[in-house]
């Protein structure tokens, strides 16, 4: 009796690292390609060209094809639609990122929100949130932003920007 509850829990409560190596990397691919994906529901009426970064970051960052992409993006919005919070996506990320692939994420989250060349304050929000659960730097986060948004603007005065993008 004690054996199948064991076996029941090792294999449907572990967490998928404990199973599998490639389904542990396959979760987190999601969780990262989730979180982005939330930063294309940020605004009222999402933009194209923000759900476009997001299949080209999870291209370049990942190494997929576009169909593989698709099928990523497809399982993420799926779990992002179902889920409550943004713990379960962060929890898994802290238990496999480093802090050099934290800060990536957190770039490619402020890529996002900058794709439509304007921040809401929903999305700031969100790369904030997502950071402060992902025990990144407040350093690291400023840092990224403004590398982002210089780049998104094609300005080096990033101070004057970031207000008129604001107002």
């Amino acid at each position: 009796m004690l054996s199948s509850i064991r076996t029941f829990f090792n294999t449907h409560l572990s967490r998928p690292g404990e199973r599998d190596p490639e389904a542990a990397a396959q979760a987190v691919r999601r969780a990262a390609a989730a979180l982005l994906l939330e930063m294309t529901h940020m605004e009222d009426a999402p933009q194209a060209v923000e759900r476009d970064t997001v299949m080209a970051l999870v291209r370049e960052c990942f190494g997929m094809t576009y169909s593989q992409a698709e099928a990523l993006l497809g399982c993420a919005d799926a779990e992002r639609s179902n889920s409550t919070d943004y713990f379960q996506f962060t929890s898994l990320i802290n238990d496999h990122y480093d802090a050099d692939d934290k800060a990536r994420l957190v770039a490619a989250l402020w890529r996002v929100a900058y794709a439509d060349e304007r921040l809401g304050q929903h999305e700031e929000y969100l790369v904030r949130k997502v950071s402060e659960l992902l025990y990144v730097p407040h350093s690291v986060f400023i840092r990224a932003k403004l590398e982002i948004e210089q780049a998104a603007v094609g300005t080096d005065d990033t101070t004057e920007t970031a207000t008129r993008r604001r107002t």
